[in-house]
């Protein structure tokens, strides 16, 4: 083999190998017992990250110019009424997703 196909396996061996050590760490030192501040984070945190998302999304939409952002609310309602309905995030992400395109590339609220 030469010099490159060895650093290629090398590298990808050794992130394979961080990849499984950044999983199962959290396990191997929280095995007895969990903190209370980590249980906290873990209730807190994806609703906040939610929230922040939601506003880097929309922190760029014009809502004093046509569509007046009714193609960025579209997407936010069909996202929530989704994730009411079914509770599948990736789902939830997915119709957004294809909602908002559809509706940026078509001509209906521009």
């Amino acid at each position: 083999m030469n010099p490159e196909t060895l650093h290629s396996i090398a590298l990808i061996a050794l992130i394979g190998f961080n990849t499984l050590l950044s999983r199962f760490l959290p396990f191997l030192i929280f095995a007895k017992s969990t903190p209370a501040s980590i249980i906290f984070l873990g209730k807190v945190l994806p609703s906040a990250i939610i929230a922040m998302l939601i506003v880097y999304c929309l922190k760029d939409t014009d809502f004093t110019q046509s569509p007046y952002g009714l193609n960025e609310i579209i997407a936010v309602l069909i996202v929530s009424v989704a994730h009411i309905s079914f509770k599948i995030p990736v789902l939830s992400i997915v119709c957004g997703t294809i909602s908002y395109m559809f509706l940026v590339q078509s001509a209906i609220l521009h």
